[in-house]
Order: C-alpha cells, then sequence, then structure tokens
C-alpha cells in the first residue's frame, strides 16, 4: 500500500506525541491534528492494517519501526518550515509550530530542499527538536530534563518541550532558547522554583515553567545538600 502525505502526517504527530506517552490515546491525538473522531478512527485503522501502528483499544497506539519510518519524511518538513519561517521569514518562534501546521501543505521536495539551503542547512527546529536527515535517519540528542538534573550543574538549553504560545514567549524572553549555557545554583524542594546563574543575569524559574526544558549536562552537580542535624535544631 502506498504512503499518502496524511498517513505521513498523522504518523509524524504519533510519533510526536509518543515521546511523553507510552501509548497515544485517539482524544489525545485528535486534539494535535484537529479532526474529527470518526477521521482519527478511520486512519489509526488504515495505519494498523498497513503495519505502520499497534493499536490497543480503550490503551491508545504506538508506531511500529516501520511507522516511524514513514514519520520521517513530514517531521522533517515540518521542522524545516519551522526554521525557515523564523530564520528567513522574521516568524516568532512561539508562533512556528502552529504556522508550519499551515504553511507545510503546499510544500514539494524541491522547494523543501531550497528551503534546507536558504535556513543554513539546519539541524534542529527553533524549538532544538532534531529535524530528520533527507536520508531519514533521526539524529540522536543526548540530553535530559532540567527537573532531572542535580544542583550545581553546568547546563546547556537542547530543547524547550512546548508549544504553548505564553510559554515559549517568555521563555524566548528570558532568554532560554536551544544553544544558551547556564548554572543551576539551586533546586527548591517540593516543586519548587529554580535559581538559574546566566549571562546577562540571573532568573528564577517555577516548577512548571522548568518542565519545558531539556538540557545538556556538561558537568554535574552534587545536588541541594542539607546542613547537619544539630542538638539545637534536634530540640526544636
Amino acid at each position: 500500500m502506498s504512503v499518502s502525505p496524511a498517513m505521513q502526517r498523522y504518523a509524524a504527530e504519533i510519533y510526536r506525541l509518543q515521546h511523553d506517552h507510552q501509548k497515544v490515546s485517539l482524544s489525545l491525538l485528535g486534539s494535535h491534528v484537529e479532526a474529527s473522531a470518526q477521521a482519527i478512527s478511520t486512519m489509526v485503522k488504515r495505519l494498523h492494517k498497513s503495519g505502520y501502528l499497534i493499536h490497543e483499544p480503550y490503551r491508545g497506539v504506538r508506531l511500529t519501526p516501520e511507522g516511524e519510518r514513514i514519520a520521517m519524511p513530514a517531521l522533517r518538513r515540518h521542522r524545516l518550515t519551522e526554521v525557515f519561517l523564523v530564520k528567513v521569514m522574521n516568524y516568532d518562534w512561539a508562533t512556528a509550530h502552529e504556522l508550519a501546521d499551515t504553511f507545510e501543505k503546499g510544500i514539494n521536495e524541491e522547494i523543501e530542499e531550497r528551503m534546507f539551503e536558504l535556513a543554513g542547512r539546519p539541524t534542529r527546529c527553533p524549538h532544538g527538536e532534531p529535524i530528520p536527515s533527507k536520508e531519514g535517519v533521526m539524529p540522536e540528542v543526548h540530553d535530559v530534563p532540567l527537573l532531572e538534573v542535580p544542583s550545581g550543574s553546568d547546563c546547556i538549553v537542547s530543547r524547550v518541550r512546548t508549544h504553548d504560545f505564553d510559554k515559549l514567549r517568555y521563555i524566548g524572553e528570558l532568554g532560554l532558547v536551544p544553544g544558551t549555557p547556564f548554572h543551576l545554583l539551586s533546586c527548591a524542594p517540593f516543586k519548587g522554583p529554580l535559581r538559574l546563574q546566566m549571562k546577562p543575569q540571573d532568573h528564577v524559574i517555577g516548577y512548571e515553567l522548568a518542565a519545558s526544558l531539556w538540557v545538556e549536562v556538561t558537568k554535574r552537580g552534587e545536588g541541594n545538600k542539607l546542613p547537619p542535624l544539630t542538638t539545637a535544631t534536634r530540640k526544636k
């Protein structure tokens, strides 16, 4: 069976979502592709019948290795489009994802290659996500969620994993874009704020915002150290 552009787009969206979900529910998929429940059900059945995904009723779907392969062209086109919109057309990175969803539908392979060259042959989208090669190979990214990093670590922002407009705008204002180095000074317990030392000024960010940041750790710290339990504190 030939692979249609619609099948590639659905596979690409499932690929993105399964990064954070072991199984992608049909309702979650529907909220991202903006299609009716009937259209989603029909496409899922088509992809399942073709061997591109595994569907467990009432639990969700996950791509097979072959399904991941057919997702690569659509992922490449989408992320290249985002880069082109930001670097060449000067759009805000907060709007790039949504604009790319519409813009990319009229792009053929020739235009895609031209965009790739004009954008400087990028390997990452504006949010730091890797761009598959023309041959369909997804580059490996070695990063971790900021929330898993101990205080005292030196980090570089690798990816900003949100498409929320307001969050992206605020993260951009703080300068926490991919490629930015910082030192994690402290992490307050119980989902408290994180203090980042960076240029031109330090920032304190909340737990929810930090959850969107993935980083490369260049020097691992020892974490927050509690003071020793003294006689005075025992009496309290």
